[in-house]
């Protein structure tokens, strides 16, 4: 399912201009793209949901839905040399916040962001 982080990227893409909160695109693009790899890399079935709300005014929540209830977990070691088991490192430094609900057949793995209002 490599192409899935693409659909999911042009999803969020089309979702944050239409709520004009263009200033979160490339963020929002970077946490979706690590969100659907982990869940394509841990999922029990070949399909993932992709979730794009907005909960706020100026923020947006992201999520992405398996089948898998093994809760990601933030890696704190430097892990070597490998490059991969760092997606939620990115996750965290480019969310507000960001979490794990559990459901009895799966999991939401889910980011929230916000437009910092201009004052």
């Amino acid at each position: 399912m490599p192409e899935s982080a693409g659909v999911a990227r042009s999803l969020v893409r089309t979702a944050l201009a239409a709520w004009h909160q263009e200033e979160l695109v490339e963020d929002a693009l970077n946490v979706t793209t690590e969100l659907v790899s982990n869940a394509v890399d841990h999922a029990r079935l070949p399909s993932i949901r992709v979730i794009v709300a907005r909960p706020t005014e100026n923020g947006v929540r992201l999520g992405v839905v398996d089948r898998s209830r093994t809760v990601p977990t933030l890696r704190t070691d430097s892990n070597g040399d490998q490059i991969r088991g760092r997606g939620l490192v990115l996750v965290d430094v480019l969310s507000d916040r960001w979490g794990t609900d559990l459901h009895p057949w799966g999991k939401t793995v889910w980011a929230e962001m916000k437009v910092e209002s201009a004052q």
